[in-house]
C-alpha cells in the first residue's frame, strides 16, 4: 500500500502521528504491506534561513508565552502517551525546515528516509537539538549512513531544491493546509494525528477495490 504522510519535523503533532501510524501499520501488518512515503510542508515558509528564537516566535505565534505554554503542555502529555519525552522548555531556536526536506528527499532515495525522518523527530523535539543547523542536519545524516558531501551537494544542487519546492507546492494543490496528512493509495486522507484505529480503518478502507 502506498502510504504518503505530509508533515514537517518541527510539527509535534507529525512525531505523535508517526508514533500512531506505526500503531497502526502493526494493527493491519497480515492485510497491508505498506510503502510509505514523507512528503514535505513548511508549518514557517517565510521562515528565516537561520531560523529566529524559539520565544519570541510562538509569542508572535499564539499572543502570549503563557498561551505557548499552555499548548507545550498539552502537547507534552499525548506525547508521553506515545512514548515520547518532548523537551519544548529546552528548544532555544525554531528552525528553517527547507534543508530538512531536502534531507529527507535525499534519504528516501537512498533507502534511509524512514530513519533519517526518526532522527530529525527525535532530535528536534526530545533532545532540543537546531535542526535548522547545518552541521547538525550532517550529523543527523552520517547518522543514517548518508555521506555528508552527497548532503551538501544535494543541497547546493538547485534542480533538486526546485522539485522538493514543488512537491510541497503540489501538496497545496490538493487542499492539504494542515499536518500531519495521511493519504492512502491517493484515494482517501486523513488529517491530524489520528488514533491508531482510525488510520487502520482508512487503510483497510483504501484497500478495498
Amino acid at each position: 500500500m502506498r502510504i504518503e504522510v505530509v508533515s514537517d519535523v518541527i510539527c509535534p503533532w507529525c512525531y505523535i502521528g508517526k508514533r500512531r501510524l506505526e500503531k497502526a501499520l502493526a494493527l493491519v501488518a497480515s492485510e497491508v504491506v505498506p510503502q510509505v512515503t514523507w512528503l514535505p510542508f513548511q508549518l514557517n515558509p517565510s521562515m528565516p534561513r537561520e531560523g529566529m528564537p524559539r520565544v519570541e516566535y510562538r509569542r508572535a505565534k499564539f499572543g502570549s508565552v503563557e498561551r505557548g505554554r499552555e499548548l507545550d503542555a498539552r502537547v507534552a502529555a499525548e506525547g508521553r502517551g506515545e512514548g515520547i519525552e518532548f523537551a519544548l522548555e529546552r528548544i532555544e531556536r525554531t528552525p528553517n525546515t527547507f534543508a530538512a526536506h531536502q534531507l529527507i528527499d535525499l534519504a528516501q532515495e537512498q533507502g534511509a528516509g524512514a530513519a533519517v525522518v526518526e532522527a530529525l523527530f527525535r532530535a528536534y523535539f526530545e533532545q532540543a537539538r537546531d535542526t535548522g543547523d547545518p552541521e547538525i542536519l550532517l550529523q543527523l545524516a552520517e547518522s543514517a549512513g548518508l555521506a555528508r558531501d552527497a548532503v551538501r551537494s544535494r543541497w547546493a544542487d538547485a534542480a533538486a531544491s526546485g522539485r522538493v519546492a514543488q512537491l510541497e507546492e503540489s501538496m497545496k494543490a490538493l487542499g492539504i493546509s494542515g499536518v500531519p496528512t495521511f493519504i492512502f493509495e491517493r484515494k482517501l486522507s486523513v488529517s491530524g494525528a489520528q488514533a491508531p484505529e482510525a488510520l487502520a480503518a482508512a487503510m483497510r478502507e483504501a484497500a478495498t477495490p
